[in-house]
């Protein structure tokens, strides 16, 4: 079996690593598998597609950004070339440069989108236009296949697949390298409004006040350049500058979270984070936004959910926070196993339904 997974651009956000981690899963199975992206690789994800391709993953990332019709012309030739069997289409906007193709390559639409597309009425057109195209529709949490339901209606084949966390690069840690260290907070996350670093370093200016030798450090791709240019500004209003480091995405997300005290997450929305799951894996205390997507976490040892919207609120679960030991959680079908054994089944069963149907 051939199977591609287009994204929007390769980069260290967790569509991506999810799709990086299927790709490599699905070619130790067998499988003739190709990453490929409609914008160009950042320069951070280089290292991810050097494993992809020792692993035998092909990988195809265009040069420079094309105009609508360059990504269709360039995303044709790549499909044309690798033949694959089924497309998985991470994202609303691959899938709908998926669905626009003119062959019959079966399409799977994963929506990892953290908030509703289709509040936007350009992508609830499009979608009404291309939702038949989509074999299947995976929706990272529940809460995706509802806002696509209320939005476009039922789709004939639809699933929830949550994500998954590779447990042998974020097992458990007792934290013992933090030893005789500063207290440190972490939040790692795309820098846009919907991941409210500024709510962070709002609450970590209360933080300090009790715990004087804290320190925050924010880690993420930089997607809103002006969102991070205000959370810039805010740690320099508050007076933070020694205490707080604004820095770009890192790789290396096991040792982040070894190396720190505690991981915050004061999202207003997310599909099925990533980001989260590894946390939970390593053990290390949580403080996270009462939103529906965490509440499966709500009974974890270590794992507070508040109203992160409530700056007091806030600081005070930092504070508990700090003065917790990292915790040993089950997370039973939430591994990146459990995961890549259900996209192994849908591609299966995509490219045996294309076949029965291209035979008759």
């Amino acid at each position: 079996m051939r199977v591609l997974h287009l994204v929007l651009a390769p980069r260290l956000s967790g569509a991506e690593v999810l799709a990086k981690d299927l790709a490599i899963d699905q070619s130790a199975e067998g499988m003739a598998v190709c990453m490929a992206s409609l914008l160009p690789a950042h320069a951070e994800f280089v290292p991810l597609q050097e494993e992809l391709q020792e692993h035998g993953v092909q990988c195809w990332f265009p040069a420079r950004r094309n105009r609508i019709a360059g990504k269709l012309w360039t995303l044709f030739l790549a499909v044309r070339r690798f033949r694959p069997d089924v497309i998985f289409a991470h994202a609303t906007i691959p899938s709908f440069y998926a669905r626009a193709l003119p062959l019959r390559v079966p399409v799977v639409y994963v929506m990892h989108s953290a908030t509703n597309d289709f509040e936007r009425p350009l992508f609830r057109r499009v979608e009404h236009i291309l939702s038949g195209r989509a074999r299947v529709v995976i929706g990272v949490s529940q809460q995706g296949v509802t806002d696509y339901v209320q939005a476009i209606g039922p789709h004939p084949s639809m699933t929830v697949v949550p994500n998954g966390v590779d447990l042998g690069r974020f097992a458990f840690t007792d934290g013992a390298g933090r030893s005789g260290r500063a207290p440190q907070v972490v939040q790692i996350g795309r820098y846009a409004s919907v991941k409210n670093q500024l709510l962070t370093v709002r609450a970590f200016g209360q933080v300090v006040e009790r715990v004087a030798d804290a320190r925050l450090v924010l880690y993420g791709v930089v997607e809103d350049p002006e969102y991070q240019r205000a959370v810039i500004q805010q740690v320099e209003a508050l007076g933070l500058t020694g205490r707080v480091v604004v820095a770009g995405p890192r790789t290396d997300v096991a040792s982040v979270l070894s190396e720190s005290n505690v991981f915050v997450m004061p999202s207003r929305s997310e599909g099925h984070s990533v980001a989260f799951l590894e946390a939970l894996a390593s053990g290390i205390p949580i403080v996270a936004s009462k939103i529906p997507s965490f509440a499966f976490a709500s009974g974890f040892a270590g794992v507070q959910l508040v109203d992160t919207d409530n700056v007091p609120c806030y600081a005070d679960a930092v504070v508990v926070a700090l003065g917790q030991a990292r915790a040993q959680r089950s997370l039973t079908g939430l591994t990146l196993r459990d995961t890549a054994a259900r996209y192994r089944a849908i591609a299966q069963q995509v490219s045996r339904h294309h076949l029965a149907v291209s035979v008759r």
